[in-house]
């Protein structure tokens, strides 16, 4: 069952979208300005987000930039301006999609599940640690969306974590795991110079990591995904 929140000011428009969407097996919460709705976030995790361009304390492309900021989460637009050079701002900030009232209930939930499965498919070959992802499709790593260089052998020690989350490694299970690196011999010091290294790359803090973490006497591992 996706998790939706819509931020919407009129109350009928909210309450009819909500009694539609949970008919139509969805879990919804509401959110009538840009402080609930950011409030809302960070205390629960949704699988999309449908933002009116026009609310009260603030324009939905300012919410837009703040959730985003907390979150990746899919965001779909609702507007009463058809307008393209509003559409168009939306899309170029990122925006999944962007629907205009008058819609038919039946339009923007084929929207959601079109938008919904399209993050899926995206989000299987990435994965998200804190403000860390991996695209594994691009052999990539980006911290705040800004790419960091992590050499071949790198890049394999943090992949090995990171698809096992808060799976502890012994050092001896990942410098096996990682012998076949361009036939490179790694070891055990070695493998620390490594870890540091990494946590220099993608830790805010390396000295007091949150990402990759040391269970003494046996190895590292890495946090949960969020």
């Amino acid at each position: 069952m996706a998790k939706i929140l819509i931020v919407e000011d009129e109350e009928t428009i909210r309450v009819g979208l909500k009694y539609y969407l949970e008919a139509e097996s969805f879990d919804i919460q509401e959110a009538s300005c840009s402080k609930e709705a950011i409030d809302s976030i960070k205390q629960n995790s949704f699988d999309i987000v449908l933002l009116d361009i026009n609310l009260p304390d603030e324009d939905g492309y300012q919410t837009f930039q703040k959730i985003k900021q907390l979150k990746d989460i899919p965001i779909i637009f609702l507007t009463a301006n058809d307008m393209e050079i509003s559409i168009v701002r939306g899309l170029d900030m990122g925006a999944d999609d962007y629907i205009t009232k008058p819609f038919k209930a039946r339009e923007l939930v084929s929207r959601i599940k079109n938008v919904l499965r399209r993050n899926s498919k995206e989000n299987s070959s990435v994965i998200t640690i804190r403000d860390i992802k991996i695209d594994m499709k691009q052999a990539k790593v980006f911290k705040n969306g800004v790419d960091v260089m992590l050499t071949a052998l790198e890049y394999k020690i943090l992949l090995i974590l990171a698809l096992n989350p808060n799976v502890v490694f012994s050092r001896e299970k990942i410098l096996a795991d990682i012998w076949d690196v361009n036939e490179a011999y790694v070891n055990d010091n070695t493998l620390t110079v490594y870890v540091k290294r990494i946590r220099e790359k993608i830790e805010d803090n390396p000295n007091d990591p949150k990402i990759i973490e040391t269970v003494r006497g046996v190895g590292y591992k890495v946090g949960g995904s969020c």
